[in-house]
């Protein structure tokens, strides 16, 4: 940015800011004389990495010097009067009021005007919010990395790698805090992809084609481990349990790939489940694709689905069908791989052709072999009457729809179990949910408007609302 659209100055603009830049530059002269001076007292014995590494420590001494010197510059030019952020009233200046701040250039102090309100008791420094620094030390520049890395590894591994990365340290608990912040001011409505953005991947996935690509549209759940709140982080923890992180996965699929649309996972009941995809559906302009619905026979999933795409393609995932189909044919066929293998091709060849009917006849007929067996006869009866209009993959594929939930079995690896289902780790549902918002904006690309959301939230809230009247 350059100075002059930081600086509004009156009078000699130009004078000014002339003078601004010479002070800068005589800072970074200065910090750099300084550095060279220690590389001449130390390189000697050094390798290519050492040097290089302190190059880098000493290096924020030269930066952080100029951006010191116009932090202050800006704060030292701020108006003589403010208003009170409570009231409204004008207010002078009390005093001057020095704050360290911590950032990719080091720790950088900075003398701003501050404000004191007689009549709300409050002080307040307007540089702080128009300069939008984070209320604690470390600013949004050193967040906004350690953020990433916070999601993609546990805590103590993004300290390490965030101080080899920047050096600059920061505590696996500062990190434990900073995604607990992050991951509350996330929403679904920030962490999905806008419409726009969602029609323009579509246009460019289809230019050239001729034809409506197909969107999937997959659904499941993945058990991750968590335990209840005790209240205080030294607190006994209680009794282990998994929950259902219950998510979705929305993408593009052609010839030789597929395009990440959306996904979104939360440790969630139906209800929430449902209301999320309704909100994706929206999203989506569904008259430019060939939806399919893509799951296994899991039954909190389907009415969800259908309710908000209702003119998708129904499909039961194929791998799933074919587990069932397995699981009978080594309980009615324990002692005999031959027929297990004859029973289990014939079957899957005739739900392949949409022979369903065919498939529970000969169940209806099927001898069980022990009580086991009798059960799984009719578990797998009932699973085939509630998908019959789900199984017809030899069509489906005609269509060039996919029949598999491969990409939904993914996204639960990557998304959730990558991060959450660690060995040791253990997640209160509350941070498990934060963590999972933060691990989806990534592989959306919404991540950067997750955290402008953040800084936003952050802002406003350091602003108390106003008083409706002096006699309050």
């Amino acid at each position: 940015m350059a100075v002059a659209a930081v600086l509004p100055f009156p009078g000699d603009r130009s004078q000014k800011i002339g003078d601004l830049q010479t002070q800068i530059v005589d800072a970074g002269v200065e910090a750099l004389k300084s550095v060279v001076g220690t590389l001449m007292d130390k390189f000697k014995g050094k390798d290519f990495h050492a040097i290089s590494e302190m190059l880098r420590e000493k290096g924020q001494e030269i930066t952080g010097a100029m951006f010191s010197k116009l932090l202050n510059a800006v704060a030292n030019d701020d108006e003589s009067k403010a208003r009170c952020p409570q009231c409204k009233e004008i207010c002078g200046v009390h005093s001057k009021s020095q704050r360290t701040v911590e950032s990719l250039h080091g720790d950088l102090k900075v003398e701003r005007p501050y404000f004191y309100c007689n009549y709300c008791s409050i002080g307040f420094a307007p540089f702080d919010v128009k300069m939008k620094l984070a209320p604690q030390k470390k600013q949004y520049d050193l967040q906004a990395g350690a953020a990433e890395l916070l999601a993609e590894v546990p805590y103590d591994t993004a300290s390490r790698l965030f101080k080899r990365l920047t050096g600059r340290s920061i505590t696996d608990h500062t990190l434990h805090e900073l995604g607990s912040r992050l991951g509350e001011t996330a929403r679904k409505e920030n962490v999905l992809p806008s419409r726009k953005l969602v029609e323009t991947t579509i246009e460019e996935f289809a230019a050239g084609r001729g034809w409506r690509p197909v969107m999937v549209v997959s659904a499941d759940g993945a058990h991750e481990p968590t335990r209840p709140e005790t209240g205080k982080r030294s607190g006994k923890r209680g009794p282990s349990s998994f929950q259902e992180a219950k998510g979705f996965r929305i993408y593009l699929v052609g010839d030789d790939r597929i395009e990440q649309i959306m996904s979104w996972h939360q440790i969630a009941n139906e209800e929430e489940f449902g209301e999320a995809i309704r909100f994706a559906a929206t999203l989506i302009p569904q008259d430019q694709v060939r939806i399919a619905l893509i799951a296994d026979g899991a039954k909190w999933i389907w009415p969800h689905l259908t309710a908000a795409f209702p003119n998708g393609q129904e499909i039961l995932d194929y791998y799933h069908c074919s587990e069932h189909i397995h699981k009978l044919a080594e309980l009615q066929y324990p002692k005999d791989e031959a027929r297990q293998v004859s029973w289990i091709e014939s079957s899957m060849a005739r739900l392949y052709c949409g022979d369903v009917t065919g498939v529970i006849w000969g169940l209806q007929r099927m001898q069980p072999h022990n009580g086991a067996a009798t059960v799984a006869i009719e578990s797998l009866i009932g699973y085939l009457e509630n998908n019959e209009h789900r199984i017809d993959y030899k069509k489906l594929k005609r269509g060039q729809y996919p029949i598999g939930s491969g990409g939904i079995e993914s996204a639960n690896k990557f998304i959730c179990h990558v991060r959450l289902k660690r060995s040791g780790a253990w997640w209160y549902k509350i941070n498990g949910n934060r963590m999972l918002r933060l691990r989806c904006a990534m592989y959306n690309g919404t991540f950067d408007e997750v955290f402008a959301r953040y800084k936003r939230v952050q802002v406003a809230g350091s602003v108390k609302p106003p008083k409706t009247s002096r006699n309050a």
